[in-house]
C-alpha cells in the first residue's frame, strides 16, 4: 500500500481582537501572516523531495479566513513551485474550524464571564475555562477543545483513507486549519498523550508531518511542534 502522510499547518498570524478567544474570529492574515504562508512551502517541499512523495491534488481547509488565505498562498505557490500540470485545488471545510464557543463568539473574555454570570443556570466560570480542554462554555452552539479535536481527526482519518482508495504513490494531502484543534485532533488520533496538549503549540505555517500505517496506527514523523513557555499566552 503507498504510503499515506498528512500536513497539519497552523494557519498565520492574523489581525486578531485583543483578549478575545481566536475561535471563529472572521479576521483576515496580516502581512506577517501572509509571510508565514510562504514560508511553509518550502518544508513542505523538502520533505517531499527527501521522501519522495505525490502530493494530493485537494488541499483541505477551514473555513475561516485566515486559515483559508494561508492554503491559498500555499497552493499556488506549491503549485508553481513543483510545476504542476494542473493547480492544487483548495476546499474549506466547517469540520477543521478552531473550537466553537457558540453565542459568545466573537466577544472578549471579560463580556462572556459576564454574561455567563447573568444568568442563574450557568455556574461561575474557572479561571482556565479557555485552555481547559474538557470544559464546554454554557451557550448555544459550544464545544470543548477536546470535542473540536475529535471532530478534526475524524475529518483527518476519513480524508487520508479515501485518499487510499485513489492513490498508486506514496501521497501527502494538505491540511490547514487551527493550532489548538490539530493538537488535541492528534491526542484522538493517538500522536500526542494528554499531558502534552497543554505542553506544546504550533508555528504558524509551519507543517507537521503525520503518517498513518497500515495497521491503524499515526506517527509523527517529521515536522517540529512548539514547546510552550510558562509565560506564553494561550492564543489558539
Amino acid at each position: 500500500m503507498p504510503r499515506r502522510i498528512a500536513a497539519i499547518i497552523r494557519h498565520g498570524d492574523y489581525f486578531q481582537l485583543q483578549d478575545t478567544p481566536s475561535a471563529w474570529q472572521p479576521y483576515p492574515l496580516n502581512s506577517e501572516g501572509e509571510q508565514h504562508a510562504q514560508d511553509a512551502v518550502l518544508p513542505i517541499m523538502e520533505f517531499m523531495s527527501t521522501q519522495k512523495l505525490d502530493i494530493h491534488p485537494f488541499c483541505h481547509s477551514s473555513q475561516l479566513l485566515r486559515a483559508w488565505q494561508t492554503a491559498e498562498i500555499i497552493c499556488s505557490n506549491l503549485s508553481q513551485q513543483l510545476s504542476l500540470k494542473q493547480a492544487l485545488q483548495l476546499k474549506s471545510f466547517d469540520a477543521l474550524a478552531e473550537r466553537s464557543v457558540g453565542s459568545v463568539a466573537n466577544l472578549d473574555s471579560e463580556e462572556i464571564r459576564r454574561i455567563a454570570g447573568l444568568d442563574p443556570r450557568y455556574p461561575e466560570l474557572p479561571e482556565d475555562w479557555k485552555s481547559n480542554s474538557n470544559f464546554r462554555l454554557p451557550f448555544q452552539g459550544a464545544e470543548s477543545l477536546m470535542e473540536a479535536g475529535v471532530r478534526v481527526a475524524e475529518h483527518i482519518n476519513e480524508s487520508i483513507r479515501e485518499m487510499a482508495n485513489k492513490i498508486s504513490q506514496d501521497n501527502l494531502m494538505l491540511f490547514v486549519g487551527h493550532g489548538a484543534a490539530f493538537r488535541h485532533a492528534a491526542h484522538h488520533m493517538g500522536v500526542l498523550e494528554f499531558n502534552q496538549i497543554a505542553k506544546l503549540s504550533m508555528y504558524h505555517g509551519s507543517p507537521v508531518f503525520l503518517e498513518l500505517h497500515e495497521n491503524g496506527r499515526w506517527e509523527h514523523i517529521a515536522g517540529t511542534w512548539k514547546v510552550r513557555t510558562i509565560k506564553t499566552e494561550y492564543k489558539d
